[in-house]
């Protein structure tokens, strides 16, 4: 049974460690309340500034006075996986650069760290008011465009205005971003991600999941003014602790008609899409050691992201989490109705949100079909094309009347993915666009007008090999050429992935725009009147969703009750070394050669992994656990399986975040990795 839900806000329930909370509204009264710890502005500032957010998709934190950076190895899987070949596969063998010099650029990688937030809300709903809801969207959506280009003054910096609670408000979020990065430390993947697939989302765990980069700034590594230092006595149970990081996305405060939508229409067709690539990935990595290395990462992100929504469907499929959703929003809804002002004003937002939801349904699966507004269509080439073909018309219009992410603010982004240096893989390409089309095929019939310019009177095999094998996208100076060079360049170029793409390009922005106008800008206009309501009932003391935006978590170390096993807070190095005992010619429980030659001098005492109730979602990845002293006491890599309904809801009995110990990180670098130097910028030592 849940306990303390976020879906019931309106009730007076026991103190809990709930919450993903912005900057600028921490709960600073209600953590001095729980745990007599009083975070100062100078304290929120200092850890504002020493987290990073990663540009593939986690967090970080910069942990020395030379720009070091701390992340999760499968946070930096993708660098890895980039900078590794056949003859020297980073991801298996690990990396450690003994000196500055040794220390490997990383291709098309960015770290942000958030300066500022300002409230923008006033200037984005002056923009709709007045206007249909379709009109408003777009609205909305141009004065967001036009507010990040007029912000972004200075070099080196990128902006981004925020959606928070749906609607509810926009905040400019200002970030210093940084672009010569390197690699410093990452060990064997068979370590980092100890126990494979069978262990993950499980405990207790015994993973090294960690990677060290550096912020470089005119070829010299960083001095940042703000970074965390280090704990040398870890955390003890019971102690509150904070994680500092950037949640990627909840859906906590979604309507009932919301969430039975995502139960009955969106989950499951996720899940059967991720269960799909997932044998159709391990068939491709079956056919050789080289297909096998080619596939890894992208089959791990499958395989994690089918166990996340195997959690989700079973979260929405337990009767106890609706009901504490429809017992919230009936509250909250007779709050309105009670008072007659408000129900003038709000009172509809929930049948606007219902009505949103029966307009996807009627064209989702096409939208889908078609690997959605911005055309996935599984081959990276496809998704150049793609972004060549709409930076062409995008850019001869006004910024603010662009698509979002062809504003001027977002084009440097761009332009980084855009011109990346990554390997590309004929077969691996060939292999993706055969699924996506034959996928398409399948959800739409082979007769429809879509299918049959996709597929151009071939087989789903034979289009792909057709594109893939004629494109000559794989080059960058190609694509730089025709990114330049425009739509007369693209006309000229007689590039077959630009003209498949061409040919799905008009359908795909008519369903993107009628996405935008019948969903989006319903909703967001709906949940802002949701939003109204939240406040003049609660006042701030509601979070909002998590929107891969810096929060701030609070909780404290703890282990939990599961069945008839208390499972403890903390595992050690003498744990890893039973297990592989155990589980004796298992490959994912097989050591590395680093870890079974220093076997006979590691402390087996040092802590290795331990467990807190923060409220944490994906995203989270590589955030720093800091104590009230900000200093580091250990790093997020996972949640256990209770932690999976993290995106509708909260709860502190079973669900716990999994982070490495502080103390096991330390220990694996002088005792394990004999890496002294890295030991020494960490701890001083």
């Amino acid at each position: 049974m849940l306990s303390a839900l976020t879906a019931l806000p309106l009730a007076l329930a026991a103190p809990v460690d709930e919450g993903m909370w912005t900057f600028d509204n921490p709960p600073v009264e209600a953590i001095q309340q729980r745990y007599g710890v009083k975070l100062t502005p100078e304290w929120l500032e200092h850890v504002q500034k020493s987290a990073v957010r990663v540009s593939t998709g986690g967090s970080g934190s910069i942990v020395s006075a030379n720009g070091l950076v701390m992340t999760n190895h499968h946070v930096a899987s993708d660098i890895l996986d980039k900078l590794s070949s056949a003859e020297n596969n980073l991801l298996d063998a690990g990396f450690w650069a003994a000196t500055l010099e040794d220390e490997i650029p990383c291709p098309d990688v960015h770290l942000d760290v958030l300066w500022s937030i300002e409230d923008v809300t006033a200037r984005v709903e002056a923009a709709a008011a007045g206007l249909s809801p379709a009109e408003a969207g777009a609205a909305r959506m141009s004065a967001m465009t036009a507010i990040e280009d007029a912000a972004k003054a200075r070099p080196g910096m990128h902006t981004e205005v925020v959606t928070l609670y749906q609607g509810g408000r926009y905040h400019l979020y200002t970030y210093r971003r940084f672009e010569d990065i390197r690699l410093v430390f990452a060990p064997e993947k068979s370590i980092a991600f100890y126990g494979g697939d069978g262990d993950n989302f499980e405990y207790p765990r015994f993973c090294l999941d960690v990677t060290f980069l550096r912020i470089y700034e005119d070829g010299e590594p960083y001095t940042p003014e703000h970074f965390l230092t280090w704990s040398a006595d870890g955390a003890d149970e019971g102690e509150c602790t904070f994680v500092v990081g950037h949640p990627g996305r909840t859906q906590r405060l979604n309507t009932v008609a919301h969430l039975e939508y995502l139960r009955d229409h969106q989950v499951p067709s996720s899940m059967q899409g991720l269960m799909r690539s997932e044998v159709l990935l391990n068939i491709f990595g079956q056919a050789s050691p080289e297909t096998a290395r080619i596939a890894e990462n992208d089959l791990f992100s499958v395989q994690n992201s089918r166990k996340v929504y195997v959690g989700r469907m079973a979260g929405l499929l337990d009767p106890a989490v609706f009901a504490a959703k429809r017992q919230e929003e009936s509250r909250l809804r007779a709050a309105v109705d009670a008072n007659p002002e408000w129900k003038a004003r709000w009172s509809g937002a929930w049948d606007e949100v219902a009505a949103a939801q029966d307009s996807i349904v009627s064209f989702r699966d096409r939208l889908n079909a078609l690997g959605g507004g911005n055309l996935r269509l599984g081959a990276r080439t496809a998704s150049i094309a793609i972004t060549l073909v709409r930076l062409a018309d995008e850019l001869e219009k006004p910024s603010a009347e662009r698509l979002r992410e062809y504003g001027d603010a977002a084009l440097p982004s761009l332009y980084q993915g855009l011109y990346s240096p990554a390997p590309i893989y004929p077969d691996y390409e060939i292999f993706n666009l055969e699924w996506a089309l034959s996928n398409m095929a399948e959800q739409l019939g082979g007769d429809d007008p879509l299918v049959i310019a996709a597929l151009g009177g071939k087989s789903a095999r034979a289009r792909a090999e057709e594109l893939v094998l004629g494109t000559k996208l794989m080059d960058i100076d190609v694509r730089k050429r025709l990114a330049n060079g425009g739509a007369e360049a693209l006309a000229a170029a007689n590039d077959p992935m630009i003209e498949f793409v061409k040919a799905l390009d008009a359908e795909g922005r008519a369903l993107r725009k009628r996405y935008e106008g019948e969903v989006q800008a319903v909703e967001r206009a709906a949940y802002a009147k949701i939003a109204a309501a939240r406040f003049a009932v609660l006042g701030d003391s509601v979070y909002p969703d998590a929107t891969f935006t810096l929060r701030i978590s609070y909780g404290k170390v703890a282990g939990y009750q599961d069945g008839e096993e208390q499972i403890p807070a903390f595992t050690n190095f003498g744990g890893v070394y039973s297990k592989a005992r155990e589980r004796a010619g298992e490959e994912w429980y097989t050591l590395p050669a680093s870890w079974t030659t220093a076997a006979p001098t590691v402390d087996r005492s040092t802590p290795f992994n331990l467990v807190t109730d923060h409220d944490i979602i994906g995203g989270n990845s590589g955030s720093p656990v800091i104590d009230a002293k900000g200093e580091v006491v250990g790093l997020i890599f996972d949640g256990n399986i209770h932690s999976l309904i993290g995106n509708f809801a909260y709860s502190d009995v079973k669900a716990r975040s999994v982070s490495v110990d502080s103390r096991g990180i330390v220990g694996a670098l002088r005792d394990v990795y004999g890496a002294k130097r890295l030991v020494r910028e960490l701890t001083g030592e």
